[in-house]
């Protein structure tokens, strides 16, 4: 796991999403993956143990890292070279699914509620109801824990990250701070060593502000907006080269619940009679 710390220099790569399907259900893996995911602003999706909903809970509360994200069960899939089902890790298919939600979707939409390829199973049985959380997938989901469901296919349910921070509470939350960051820093690469001037600074704020007017256009984001705080700004530290901006970002929730109230009403009975025809 180390090596991925080597990956942007070795690869020109930053690798974000990370795992070790079949590894990272031992607490000492998985809070390595958190640690290397804080270095490298990625996140982690670990598998727990094979075992009840309740252990799983408790397998959860290891963790405070908002850069993980806990799934239980596993899933059942098809061996060719075996010519049977075999059993395989959560995380596995998160890991790929998530890489195709960033190239074809975005990373503001959380692995939650999209369909599985290649699943014929689980490894454990969990109940669940659309309209009712009082099931073993709702139990899992307020305690933090990513599952899956059958809906027209398997699909990951739950987009919580192993973090007490609402601010950080959903997957989407942390990653789209840390892809904002990135792409903030490295869209203004070029002002980095120039003469420093107000003229630099005012297109550095403006050119910031432009990228987020961009990606909430997109939808990537709800809202953000940069300036230039003077508190911070004093006559030493420009002396020294250094120049602070601020700004403040908005990420995009996911409707994680979603409730309809019904009224029962005698208004629209009148609908049942026929329309008055003239004479």
């Amino acid at each position: 796991m180390q090596a991925l710390l080597a990956a942007k220099t070795k690869l020109g790569i930053k690798p974000r999403v990370l795992g070790a399907p079949g590894f990272s259900h031992h607490q000492l893996v998985a809070d390595e993956l958190g640690t290397i995911a804080e270095k490298l602003r990625g996140f982690a999706y670990c598998d727990a143990p094979a075992l009840t909903a309740e252990e799983v809970v408790t397998h959860r509360g290891l963790f405070g890292n908002k850069r993980i994200m806990v799934l239980w069960p596993g899933f059942r899939v098809w061996d060719v070279p075996s010519n049977g089902y075999i059993d395989q890790p959560a995380s596995a298919r998160a890991l790929g699914l998530r890489a195709k939600l960033d190239n074809d979707v975005g990373w503001h939409k959380t692995l939650s509620n999209i369909p599985i390829n290649g699943v014929s199973g689980l490894t454990a049985d969990v109940d669940w109801d659309l309209q009712n959380t009082a099931t073993m997938a709702g139990y899992l989901n307020a305690n933090e824990v990513t599952t899956m469901v059958v809906q027209d296919g398997f699909r990951f349910w739950g987009s919580r990250t192993c973090s007490g921070d609402p601010e950080f509470a959903f997957e989407s939350f942390v990653r789209s701070r840390d892809v904002v960051a990135d792409t903030i820093a490295e869209a203004h690469l070029w002002a980095i060593d120039k003469p420093m001037s107000r003229q630099l600074i005012e297109e550095i704020i403006e050119g910031a502000n432009a990228k987020f007017r961009e990606l909430e256009a997109h939808g990537y984001i709800a809202g953000a907006k940069c300036w230039l705080d003077p508190e911070l700004n004093l006559t030493a530290s420009l002396a020294a080269g250094k120049l602070f901006i601020d700004y403040e970002l908005t990420p995009i929730p996911p409707l994680e619940q979603l409730t309809f109230h019904s009224h029962i009403m005698d208004r629209y009975l009148v609908n049942l009679l026929p329309e008055a025809r003239p004479e």
